[in-house]
């Protein structure tokens, strides 16, 4: 038995929740992942895994070899990426964990080139849905958070980006552009669920820092798939709430409109975050490098930069919510 395959391959199972999962991310026969983790199971003497028709679960032992199992694979990368990073180039595998609407809006449209800069490197991009914490299954974390991030690892921001109302020019023309934050009461409301736009909202003008608290008000759609509102309000249903990260694109081709541009909502940061590590795999670094360069890695909106209406920040009362 190969035993250090047969470890990655275990991890791998718990990564993908289920040995078929694990199959296809290693291009293995499901058949091979079952009987390596058995043979592992067997050369140790005590059952990793307990097996349902429904699901796998650790055992207690299985809990902590998996703990010193990922410190051993850690281990090994760094003494690999010690040895080759300063003249190998990057290749291997790498995983990144990021939320959906990064990763089409933004990450999608740049892999060509970073493909090209590193043809030996392949990724895989998990997007299950929002990331606000960092997951140390995962090479690279791609988190948004509206507040710093606190624990033990690494995290670079990327950019800051901030959360826009917008509508279509028909709608607008329809309905008519508000003036005041208390003119949203009278238009159509596209929001995700329990947010905290759901809650109600609170304004701040940016030339004197005046703030408007605006009590909940029922949206005309609801959708935790943040792609569908932006969707109904490029095809005239409301005003969203959007990251300005998802509507550049829409604002600069003038299929959105930023309603209320004087006033702000809020902002939230983007962050790459890996595990701390000493050494970092080489593949690693030119993928994060790659990620700073195209986001910027600064305090700033580099989208509404771009779609030629940013927001100057406000105050420190507000920068520093």
């Amino acid at each position: 038995m190969d035993q250090l395959r047969a470890i990655r391959i275990f991890v791998r199972v718990i990564d993908e929740g289920s040995f078929a999962g694990a199959a296809r991310s290693l291009d293995l026969a499901p058949a091979v992942v079952t009987r390596l983790v058995a043979e592992l199971e067997e050369h140790l003497g005590s059952r990793l895994l307990n097996r349902t028709t429904r699901r796998l679960a650790l055992t207690d032992i299985g809990e902590s070899y998996l703990e010193r199992a990922r410190r051993i694979l850690a281990e090994l990368d760094e003494a690999e990426a010690l040895v080759s990073s300063a003249t190998a180039e990057p290749r291997g595998h790498l995983r990144v964990l990021l939320p959906p609407a990064v990763a089409v809006h933004q990450l999608a449209k740049h892999l060509s080139r970073f493909h090209e800069r590193h043809p030996l490197v392949t990724l895989e991009l998990h997007s299950p849905g929002p990331v606000d914490t960092v997951d140390e299954a995962y090479d690279i974390t791609i988190v948004t958070s509206k507040h710093p991030l606190d624990g033990d690892f690494v995290a670079r921001r990327l950019a800051r980006t901030e959360v826009i109302m917008c509508a279509s020019p028909e709608y607008l023309d329809k309905r008519g552009r508000p003036q005041h934050p208390r003119d949203l009461a009278h238009h159509d409301a596209l929001l995700p669920p329990m947010s905290d736009l759901q809650r109600g909202i609170s304004l701040t003008r940016v030339s004197d820092g005046e703030v408007i608290n605006l009590a909940p008000h029922k949206p005309v759609l609801s959708a935790s798939h943040i792609d569908t509102n932006y969707s109904a309000a490029l095809h005239g249903l409301g005003i969203a709430g959007l990251p300005s990260f998802l509507a550049e694109d829409a604002l600069m081709e003038q299929a959105l409109e930023r309603v209320l541009p004087e006033w702000q909502l809020y902002h939230f940061t983007i962050w790459a975050a890996l595990p701390t590590r000493k050494y970092m795999p080489a593949r690693t670094r030119a993928f994060l490098d790659f990620l700073l360069e195209i986001f910027g890695g600064e305090d700033r909106d580099p989208w509404l930069a771009a779609a030629g209406c940013e927001t100057s920040l406000v105050r420190e009362r507000f920068s520093a919510d």
